[in-house]
């Protein structure tokens, strides 16, 4: 039996490689959700700690971080639904959102085995994060990003060294240079159509 296959025309091949480009944004924009509303969360429950320590009496200023709880469920609920829609899942886009996942293990397994050292724990954060930010960055082909887990590796010495009086802001500055100005910088990007 003989198989025969339609030539394309040039009009058919243009609209598929625009479905694809499209498809490809859809996936940036998701990840420019996640960058954004974990860099505001965390940004937030961070700083919220350190003015809860150094500037009031509250002997649990670490409390603001179970916020990070149902920030995992709405995180997991956004990328669910705008997964399913998705009609095309690229080998990069598994990799992409296991690597996050894989952080998301390594964090919860680093709280418990280091949960004693509630001070210190920024820094074994930074380090861990830093890992999953170059990733994505590298993944998405995007250099704010790659840059924004170098800063996290570098906060994390500067606040390993810097002791006691730094430590506490650390992971904000962290997440400024790590997730919202790459976040904010890729949102303009979709937004203005330049990716």
């Amino acid at each position: 039996m003989e198989k025969y296959e339609k030539e394309m025309t040039g009009e058919e091949s243009l609209r598929i490689i625009s479905e694809m480009i499209n498809k490809t944004k859809v996936n940036i924009r998701q990840s420019s959700f996640h960058l954004l509303f974990w860099g505001w969360l965390i940004f937030a429950c961070s700083l919220s700690e350190y003015i809860l320590w150094k500037y009031t009496d509250f002997t649990h200023p670490y409390y603001t971080w179970f916020f990070v709880i149902p920030g995992c469920f709405v995180s997991y609920i956004y990328g669910y639904k705008t997964g399913r829609k998705a009609k095309v899942q690229t080998y990069a886009d598994y990799l992409y959102v296991w690597t996050w996942v894989g952080f998301l293990f390594a964090s919860v397994v680093l709280f418990i085995v280091r949960s004693s050292e509630m001070r210190n724990f920024a820094q074994y954060m930074l380090i861990l994060a830093g890992f999953p930010t170059f990733m994505s960055g590298i993944i998405l082909r995007f250099k704010p990003l790659i840059i924004g887990g170098i800063c996290f590796w570098i906060i994390a010495t500067i606040v390993y060294f810097g002791g006691p009086s730094i430590a506490p802001l650390g992971m904000p500055v962290a997440v400024l240079t790590g997730y919202l100005i790459p976040g904010y910088i890729l949102k303009n990007r979709i937004d203005d159509g330049n990716i």
